[in-house]
């Protein structure tokens, strides 16, 4: 069908650069080299109106006493607010706001879960689509990492973290439901040691959807963008974060790679294999046991999940999930992993200093502009459509032209 669809479409765009890349180096290379002139790049985009005016007009608030109202349909405009970035003020005014969104959420996660997190922690968030390619499993492993860490020593100085993890998973999906029923065993496991207490928290989001995003979104401290290189066409989760001022941690891939073009690598969280290392490993053969057998915080990570640590009722529950990731695994979550935990020690480091991490999430509001939906819509219509577009408002039914 797609094939067809190239052969009958006038025009043939990815959702975002690296995407469109790859559909012409790969996917329709034929139709590329018969066609150039076809392909086409249309970065996504999300609306302003909704993912910053509406769900977050605290911070909407303190950016239209900055540089007036225009920015809602002028995106681009955000850009002004790169003169206050190192602004104590403006830096204390943008992190209150996100305490009071943190205070939300938490408010929300207790009564709806009966758990209580703290405030004060990171809010760590990973929502979007449960699939093995966006990785759910490596940011659990992570969460594993940290609370065998904690562990073995629980005084050690530690970094406040809640990781959140929500999507939905299709219905026939069955490694989807395990990585959902293991995100919520191990949280169960976590929440509920008193050996680590309010340093780390899991919640399972239940029931994500766009009423429950427009909470999230605004609070979120860090945002977890970390397919395998190559496999996200763009993600839009990422850009709301970002408008919403929460740092992302991710691998360069889908729309992060014109985050990092927009906000500078040193204002993210950039870690992992790029599209070509990717394709060099899988070449060259991709061994997930010699991962696993060097790194020993990986290898009591896995053994976790095989012998039933999480699930003591039924041991062998999530065997399956761990002979995926040592057998089966299309998408090279060990060969990450060291990359993944390095990247995000140097989070926790970031986070302690709020100046700085004040700074850089300013850096990246400001530098958000351009995956705006405005911008994606009059690409479409002025590149592929063939219209011009315009800020006239169409008549009333009633009336005539």
């Amino acid at each position: 069908m797609a094939n067809l669809c190239v052969v009958g479409s006038h025009a043939v765009n990815g959702v975002a650069a690296i995407h469109s890349e790859i559909l012409k180096a790969t996917v329709f290379r034929d139709f590329f080299e018969m066609w150039p002139e076809k392909f086409q790049n249309k970065t996504n985009g999300i609306t302003p109106r909704r993912w910053l005016l509406l769900c977050n007009p605290g911070l909407s608030d303190l950016i239209c006493d900055k540089i007036g109202e225009d920015w809602t349909v002028h995106l681009e405009q955000l850009q002004e607010l790169k003169q206050w970035a190192k602004d104590p003020a403006f830096q204390r005014a943008v992190m209150k706001v996100k305490q009071e969104n943190k205070l939300r959420l938490a408010s929300l996660i207790e009564r709806d879960t009966g758990v209580k997190i703290n405030p004060a922690s990171m809010f760590d968030v990973q929502v979007k689509r449960i699939h093995e390619y966006k990785r759910q499993l490596l940011n659990i492993l992570h969460v594993i990492t940290l609370y065998n860490r904690i562990k073995r020593d629980p005084s050690a100085p530690v970094t406040p973290r809640t990781v959140m993890i929500g999507g939905k998973a299709a219905p026939g999906y069955y490694i989807a439901k395990q990585i959902i029923a293991l995100a919520c065993a191990v949280g169960n496991t976590v929440n509920n040691d008193p050996d680590v207490g309010d340093n780390l928290k899991l919640i399972f989001l239940e029931n994500y959807r766009v009423t429950l995003a427009e909470r999230i979104m605004p609070a979120a401290d860090l945002s977890e963008q970390i397919s395998t290189a190559g496999t996200e066409a763009s993600g839009t989760g990422n850009m709301k974060f970002m408008l919403n001022g929460a740092l992302t941690i991710g691998t360069m891939d889908g729309a992060n790679v014109e985050m990092a073009e927009e906000a500078g690598e040193d204002n993210l969280f950039i870690f992992g294999m790029r599209v070509d290392d990717v394709e060099d490993l899988k070449r060259r053969g991709y061994n997930a046991y010699e991962y696993y057998e060097r790194n020993p915080e990986l290898r009591q990570c896995i053994e976790q999940i095989r012998s039933g640590f999480f699930s003591p009722g039924e041991p062998g529950r999530f065997a399956h999930l761990a002979e995926v990731l040592l057998q089966h695994d299309r998408f090279l979550h060990l060969a990450d992993y060291d990359a993944y935990i390095e990247a995000q020690q140097k989070v926790s480091e970031a986070y302690q200093n709020q100046a700085k991490w004040a700074e850089m999430v300013i850096t990246n509001i400001a530098t958000s502009g351009k995956f705006s939906s405005d911008r994606t819509i009059a690409e479409y219509a002025r590149e592929i459509w063939g219209v011009e577009p315009t800020w006239e408002k169409l008549p009333a039914p009633h009336e005539t032209v």
